[in-house]
């Protein structure tokens, strides 16, 4: 994952299937489906259906999470598929939602998350000026002078 923690797919569904986006059980069922098809593993679902239409729904994954918003009034779905590790293949999600939501086109935007060369150096910077800390309390409580 070029030294990520994680890879956040922002996908836009387009022309979907009405029918589809408007069943909560089965966007559940589908998202879920997604999951396993990125090779996640499942913790809990959560789905709602709006009135007069729409699903929201969060699949939370050991490796971070699946959500999905549904407009069946526009044929359009927005979804989110943020994975980490490198076992975990959000595309296997994404190909799994395009074909059962019956998008005729999507987009994609991927963020790399956790870039953990940056993580790293603060937490090197942290350590480093905790330490210039105590050891600036020491020698004051000592009676040295800086």
């Amino acid at each position: 994952m070029n030294n990520v923690l994680g890879r956040h797919l922002l996908v836009e569904f387009y022309d979907c299937d009405t029918q589809t986006l408007d069943d909560v059980a089965g966007i559940e069922t589908h998202m879920n489906d997604a999951a396993r098809a990125c090779g996640a593993t499942i913790v809990q679902s959560t789905f709602h259906r709006f009135e007069p239409w729409g699903v929201s729904g969060v699949v939370v994954i050991s490796e971070s999470h699946l959500a999905i918003h549904t407009w069946p009034e526009y044929g359009y779905a927005s979804v989110d598929l943020y994975t980490c590790g490198d076992e975990i293949d959000p595309m296997g999600a994404y190909e799994h939602l395009r074909r059962v939501l019956g998008a005729q086109e999507s987009e994609i935007q991927m963020l790399k998350r956790g870039n953990l060369d940056l993580i790293k150096a603060r937490l090197e910077q942290n350590a480093l000026s905790a330490a210039e800390a105590e050891l600036s309390k020491s020698i004051l409580l000592k009676g040295g002078v800086l």
